[in-house]
């Protein structure tokens, strides 16, 4: 798995796959630039209201507050609430956290981060003979999604890949054959 890793102990008995979450580069490029522009808009609406440059960059301090200086400072506002938003999903990880098959206890356990709060976390733990069978999603198209799903019986499909970028498709055709030979379960969709 790219980015996502894979344990398995010696005897073979548990399969771990960490599954990211929002620490990934894409998420620290975008908050870092969205960071820039917000911060940026928001001196330049403030400089136009004190009338004082706070921006290296120009001088907005000469433009009238109403409507420019108001307009650059609800658009910086809006674009470091947008960054704040960003970075407290990266610090928080939200979306990271892992699916452990255990042969030893017999329980599937699929455990995500989510936003601080009461309900800061989704944990599903089910038996491993609950399981009927791993299955592969794929869609192309304008917005492509290939996904690995556990079937469980009498529950909904639980997904096991990461949200976000697509699997390659032969990096979903290894994830799926390895977890549904793990489990002795059939790949379906592929």
């Amino acid at each position: 798995m790219t980015n996502d890793t894979k344990l398995m102990t010696k005897d073979n008995q548990i399969l771990l796959q960490e599954v990211l979450g929002a620490r990934r580069f894409s998420n620290y490029w975008w908050a870092t630039v969205i960071s820039i522009g917000g911060i940026g808009f928001l001196l330049a609406g403030l400089s136009s209201y004190l009338k004082v440059n706070l921006v290296l960059v120009s001088d907005p301090s000469e433009l009238q507050f109403i409507p420019q200086g108001a307009a650059l400072l609800f658009y910086g506002v809006a674009g470091s609430l947008l960054a704040l938003y960003l970075w407290l999903t990266i610090l928080w990880n939200i979306g990271g956290g892992y699916n452990e098959f255990n042969k030893e206890t017999g329980l599937v356990r699929i455990f995500r981060s989510g936003f601080p709060g009461k309900n800061r976390r989704i944990e599903f733990e089910c038996k491993l003979d609950e399981v009927q069978s791993v299955r592969a999603e794929i869609r192309e198209g304008l917005n492509p999604q290939r996904c690995l799903y556990l079937r469980v019986k009498q529950r909904r499909d639980i997904p096991l890949t990461r949200v976000g970028q697509p699997l390659a498709l032969s990096e979903l055709e290894n994830q799926g054959a390895e977890l549904a030979r793990f489990l002795g379960v059939p790949l379906e969709g592929l």
